[in-house]
């Protein structure tokens, strides 16, 4: 049967445990449990609510991308997000401002909402809207006005990838979280540590240094890192070409020693007990 996959249950508790102001009460302004779900009802079939259990012939959430078509398992790829309001520093922020706040972030592509294909939403409680990254649909039912709908491509799902970024950088932006390093961040920061420390390279991204250099104020921490890793890696395979030569030049200290060697230290530094055998070849290779 349909199942809630684990990455989708950790979005839907760092929402609660931050939307939901005092889960001990009902309040009309707190996001409630039953107003995050990720599995459709028993009579739901078709669409990113479901698994592989109760997709349709056809169904848009497989066969329009290649990423559902080989996602498809029994886990469910979607999360509802109801209706709620908080105030921080004085400033409103309910599921309007959340919805598009997040359609903004897919629109500019950012890293954190890359598996996302689709948002229903309603930026007003009048009209619903829908932001597809496949460009197939532009609305949705009624209900997504006063709920949102966030459908995640499946084999995102499937791989189990982290899916909290996102929304805890929204949690951050507003001020309910603190301006801490990402779950994201630090999991490339550690891979950075990795390649340093317990071999193998960085992480394969590239940072422009003609484009403002490594300490520009645009560049993120993790971009800052990646350069200094790839300047690492440079330093590096240098390192290990300087290494396989040989830099002793054996004639030329030899050279060096016996041109410092007078006649007279020569004899100096010969036992008497073979200065004879010495002298001795030395007169026989004079006289050959």
């Amino acid at each position: 049967m349909t199942r809630a996959p684990q990455n989708l249950l950790a979005v839907r508790r760092l929402l609660l445990n931050h939307l939901n102001v005092d889960p001990d009460t009902v309040r009309d302004q707190d996001l409630e449990p039953a107003e995050v779900g990720i599995v459709g009802d028993p009579a739901h079939r078709g669409g990113y609510h479901c698994g592989s259990d109760r997709v349709v012939p056809g169904d848009y959430s497989v066969v329009e991308s290649p990423r559902d078509s080989s996602g498809l398992t029994l886990d469910a790829a979607a999360l509802d997000v109801g209706l709620f309001r908080v105030d921080v520093g004085g400033r409103a922020h309910d599921l309007r401002s959340f919805s598009t706040w997040c359609v903004a972030q897919c629109t500019a592509g950012t890293p954190d909402s890359r598996d996302l294909r689709e948002v229903i939403y309603s930026p007003d409680g009048k009209v619903v809207r829908r932001w597809d990254r496949l460009r197939k649909r532009t609305s949705g039912a009624s209900s997504h006005l006063w709920h949102t709908h966030f459908s995640f491509f499946r084999d995102s799902i499937k791989a189990n990838r982290d899916q909290t970024p996102l929304f805890r950088r929204y949690l951050t932006t507003i001020g309910l979280l603190e301006d801490d390093m990402s779950a994201e961040a630090e999991s490339k920061i550690n891979s950075i540590y990795a390649g340093m420390f317990l071999g193998g390279s960085s992480m394969g991204r590239s940072v422009d240094p003609d484009a403002g250099g490594p300490a520009a104020a645009s560049n993120s921490l993790v971009a800052k890192l990646d350069y200094a890793m790839q300047r690492l890696d440079a330093l590096t395979v240098q390192l290990n070409a300087l290494s396989d030569k040989d830099f002793t030049d054996e004639q030329a200290i030899v050279t060096g020693v016996l041109a410092a060697l007078t006649p007279e230290k020569i004899a100096a530094a010969i036992p008497a007990t073979i200065a004879e055998q010495v002298a001795d070849e030395l007169a026989r290779r004079l006289a050959a």
